[in-house]
This record gives structure tokens, C-alpha cells and sequence, in this order.
């Protein structure tokens, strides 16, 4: 039987993972680049992204594309709800108590279903007032 290669912790990746987890407010990989160069100088935008796909992959953290502009990330894996304004463009993660997804949607999907999530669209608070 062949064993898994053991992913390593570089200082690189747990800085991006670090700088993801500590914040709410789904960043793009630009602002976690400009983030981290606060705390590694010298690292690179490609180092970047390299550890958010290698984060992605491990299952460590969730993409949030929305087809338009530049992907999202989140550093909370596990499924819950997000809300995307329309106006600011922020996307904010909220609880709901109810069920995630029945089981009778997963059998009627016309396939495998491997991930999904749920968002609900409209106009926060904050652009609200």
C-alpha cells in the first residue's frame, strides 16, 4: 500500500492560513498577499496563491467565486451560510439553526454531489442605512 506524502507546514503557509482564520471578511488572495508581507517581506504573490490551492486541496479552507472579479477565500471550512451584499460586495457568514442540505436534495442531484453551499443575496445593514 502506498502512504500519502506528508504535506509540511511552511513558515509561508501557516502565515496565509493564520492571517485567513483571523478574519471575517472572506479577503481576496491580494489582501492576504499584502497582509503577509507585513509579517515575510519577501514572500510572493505566486507563494500566495500556491498555499491557498495547497490550503484548498487539504480541505483547510473554502473558494468563494462568484464568476465576476477575484476569488474569496474563508477560512471556515465547515458548512454555513453566507450573505453577499449587493451593494458593498461584502460577504458576511451567519448562523441558521435549521437543517444544511436533506438528504432528499443530495439523491435528486443529477450526480455525485461533492460540496454545496448556500448564500443568500440583498443589501446589508451597513448599506441599508
Amino acid at each position: 500500500m502506498r502512504k500519502m506524502k506528508q504535506k509540511r507546514m511552511t513558515k509561508q503557509k501557516a502565515v496565509v492560513y493564520e492571517i485567513l482564520c483571523s478574519t471575517d471578511t472572506h479577503p481576496t488572495a491580494d489582501w492576504i498577499y499584502e497582509q503577509a508581507r507585513k509579517r515575510i517581506p519577501e514572500i510572493s504573490l505566486g507563494t500566495v496563491y500556491r498555499n491557498l490551492q495547497v490550503l484548498l486541496e487539504d480541505k483547510k479552507i473554502i473558494e468563494l467565486n462568484y464568476g465576476k472579479g477575484q476569488s474569496r477565500f474563508d477560512g471556515n471550512p465547515n458548512p454555513h451560510y453566507h450573505f453577499v451584499c449587493e451593494k458593498c460586495g461584502r460577504i458576511y457568514d451567519f448562523a441558521q439553526d435549521g437543517p444544511w442540505v436533506g438528504e432528499d436534495v443530495l439523491t435528486a442531484a443529477p450526480g455525485m454531489v461533492k460540496s454545496c453551499r448556500f448564500e443568500c443575496y440583498g443589501i446589508c445593514r451597513d448599506c441599508l442605512d
